[in-house]
This record gives structure tokens, C-alpha cells and sequence, in this order.
């Protein structure tokens, strides 16, 4: 493992870091401000917002530019995203903001590996890409938990003339600029990023030939019967995976009782199982048999079924673990697999805004699934059930049509 790379890794994991912990405290802001309990899925959903209006564009930014510099643009716009709700935006608006800077960020982070790295060292970078992003995960939800519990001397970090004017907003105000600095720091990161030669330059300038470039784009991944369901695949994990957040927020409280400072450290624990299974599927799975890993989506399914037997918070730590672990090993080598195709076919920064739309779509979509069964009243046990059975069923249909697609 070289500087570049190690330099690459830093940059992710500090601005990954603060994306998972500003998300707490955009929740906690939100509360503060006694908002509508639907807008706390709904704050995600404009997040995703500009993954999916500015899908046609980033990919082509990012293809247009070395990855690097794409980076550091990113998270300065990030951290104007965390000022915004610092100075009053209302936080679904800044957050959306914060959601441009990432969309931004997507394709440059992962399309950097596959300039940076040869084919038959992907699934190795995207372990450690992914491991040290769920570590990101795993410690911004304790970083997120704790700057928004009452655990800080917020009258002498500040002093009383400031803690006066932010008001009762002033411990999740704290808790942003935390997260702004972390965004500093990655920018500070992006500068020292390998320069690397622009790969792919674009065919047209033009707005409506990039959108055109990126219809042309989504067309031909979805056609190639591999980059289908790699997409499939990687689109149904950060839809379920997003809604399992919340899912968890909300069945910590029902199942254990838990308060919300709590909650956010449970979902750390699917992070840790993360971990665990990017780790196993780097050493274990080669890109050339990637498609083998899809029936452990369906045994994912049936351990989200799981929780709603489980009311004991040590039972709760093992299969939350086992939950990620088993998400951790079949999208490590079908998020390589997508690279990999998408740097063949198209270019890595086109690929990956195709995927992000794809994905961010999914997220949006489940997000108004979750969000419509809490206003039927469904109680959280009915909606894990639905959740459950769902990816199972998913993920069973995938594996039963392309299970043998690199066998061929």
C-alpha cells in the first residue's frame, strides 16, 4: 500500500465521517426545532435529491477532471451545506445542500481506484475503501451520539452571550460545526490526492449531450448482463441500508427502550458487521466470481426477520453484526464488478453517476415506503416483516436469473 493510496483512504474516511455524524445532528436540529416527526426520513430524501437531479452532470464532471481536485470541490461544498444550518437555513434545504457535495464526491472516490489501480486489485481497494468508510460509519454514529447528548459543557465551550443566541438549537448547532471541521480536514486531504491524467474527456460541453451522454451510458450498463446485476445489487443494499438506519432508530426505542443518543450507537453495530464482511469477501472473493455471493442477500433478508424476536440488547449486538456482515459480503464484490465494467464500457466517473442514480432512486423510493407505512400506523415489527421479506425476495429473483452469469 503506497502514500497515494494511503492518501486517498484519509481523504474518504474524514469526509465520510462527517457525513455519517451530521446526519444525527441534522435529526437533532430537526428536533430542536419540534419539526414533523416525517420529515426526519424526508431530510434523507433531499439529501438523495441531487444524486438523482444531477446524475447526467457529475459523472462527466468527474470524468472531465482529475479525481483529486473533483474531491476537495466536494467537500467545500459540504462544508458551506453545514454553515447554512449553522445560520438559520432550515436543515431539509441545507442538508439537500450537503447532498450536492456528495453527489459530487460519488463517482470521483470510487472512479480514483480504478485509474489509481489495476483490475486484479479492485475488490482488494474496495475492502478497504468500504472497511474504512463503515468505520467512518461506526465512529460518526458515536461521534454524532455524543455531541448531541448531554454529555458537553456547552456554557463554557461557548460562553453564555453565544449559548443565548443559538438558543435551544445550540447543542445541535455544536454538534454541525464539529462536522464542518471534519470536512476541513478532508479537504485539506483531497490536495495531496495523486494527480492523475483525465482519462475519458467528454464528448460534448453541451448540457443536453451530456444528458444524452448519460442516457446512452445508463442504456448500455443495464443492457450488459453483468453490469445489470451489479447495479441490481448495489441499488437494493443502499436503498435497504438507508432505511435500515431509521428502521433501527425506531425499533431501539419500541423493542429496547432505548433514547435516541442510544439508537444512533446501535446502528454502529451493523457498520461493525460491515467491516467484518468486506473484510472476508476482499481476501476470499475474486472479481471473477463475484455473482457466487448473491444468495448471502437472501440470508440477509431472513436475519432482518430475525429482529423481531430479539428484546435483549446483547441478542440485538449479535444480529445486527450478522446483518452486516452477510450486507458487507455480497456488495464488496458486486460494487468492484460495477467498477469494473463501467471502466470497460464507459469511463469510471459515467459508471458510477449511473449507479448513483440507480441507488439513490432506490433509497428514495424505500424511504417513501418506510415513511407511508408510519403514517398507516404499522407497528415496527409489521414494517421489519415487510422490510425483511422484501430484500429476501429481491435478492432470491436476482440470484435465480444471473447466479451464473460470470460462469458462462
Amino acid at each position: 500500500m503506497d502514500r497515494g493510496f494511503l492518501t486517498i483512504l484519509a481523504a474518504q474516511f474524514f469526509s465520510s465521517l462527517g457525513d455519517n455524524a451530521l446526519l444525527f445532528a441534522a435529526i437533532a436540529l430537526l428536533k430542536s426545532m419540534h419539526a414533523p416527526e416525517w420529515q426526519v426520513p424526508v431530510l434523507q430524501q433531499f439529501f438523495v435529491f441531487s444524486f438523482i437531479l444531477l446524475a447526467p452532470f457529475v459523472g462527466a464532471f468527474s470524468d472531465a477532471l482529475p479525481k483529486g481536485r473533483v474531491m476537495f470541490i466536494s467537500n467545500a461544498t459540504k462544508t458551506l451545506g453545514c454553515l447554512a444550518m449553522v445560520v438559520g437555513v432550515h436543515p431539509l434545504i441545507a442538508y439537500g445542500l450537503v447532498g450536492i457535495g456528495a453527489s459530487i464526491y460519488s463517482p470521483a472516490k470510487y472512479g480514483i481506484l480504478t485509474e489509481y489501480l489495476p483490475a486484479n486489485r479492485l475488490v482488494w481497494a474496495n475492502g478497504w475503501m468500504e472497511g474504512l468508510t463503515v468505520l467512518a460509519v461506526i465512529v460518526g454514529a458515536i461521534i454524532g451520539g455524543f455531541l448531541i447528548g448531554n454529555h458537553l459543557d456547552l456554557s463554557g465551550l461557548l460562553g453564555p452571550d453565544l449559548l443565548s443566541w443559538l438558543g435551544a438549537d445550540a447543542q445541535p448547532k455544536f454538534a454541525i460545526v464539529a462536522v464542518l471541521i471534519l470536512y476541513l480536514i478532508a479537504a485539506i486531504w483531497n490536495i495531496y490526492i495523486p494527480h492523475l491524467p483525465v482519462e475519458h474527456q467528454l464528448e460534448s460541453r453541451d448540457p443536453v449531450g451530456i444528458v444524452k451522454e448519460f442516457w446512452r451510458c445508463f442504456v448500455r450498463l443495464w443492457k450488459d448482463p453483468l453490469g445489470q446485476v451489479s447495479l441490481a445489487v448495489t441499488s437494493l443494499f443502499w436503498g435497504a441500508g438507508t432505511t435500515l438506519r431509521f428502521i433501527i432508530l425506531a425499533w431501539a426505542a419500541s423493542a429496547l427502550g432505548m433514547d435516541m443518543e442510544q439508537g444512533t450507537h446501535l446502528t454502529a453495530l451493523v457498520a461493525v458487521g460491515l467491516a467484518v464482511g468486506s473484510v472476508v469477501a476482499a481476501k476470499l472473493i475474486p472479481l471473477e466470481h463475484s455473482v457466487r455471493v448473491l444468495p448471502l442477500g437472501v440470508l440477509m433478508g431472513i436475519s432482518v426477520l430475525i429482529m423481531t424476536l430479539v428484546s435483549s440488547f446483547w441478542a440485538a449486538v449479535l444480529m445486527l453484526i450478522v446483518i452486516g456482515a452477510l450486507a458487507g459480503s455480497f456488495v464488496i464484490p458486486m460494487n468492484a464488478l460495477l467498477q469494473h465494467r463501467g471502466h470497460l464500457l464507459m469511463g469510471s466517473g459515467h459508471s458510477i453517476a449511473v449507479q448513483n442514480l440507480n441507488e439513490n432512486v432506490s433509497i428514495l423510493l424505500m424511504l417513501a415506503g418506510y415513511s407511508a407505512m408510519i403514517k398507516a400506523d404499522l407497528s415496527i415489527n409489521t414494517i421489519i416483516i415487510v422490510f425483511g421479506l422484501f430484500i429476501a425476495g429481491v435478492m432470491g429473483l436476482l440470484n435465480k436469473i444471473h447466479g451464473h452469469d460470470q460462469d458462462d
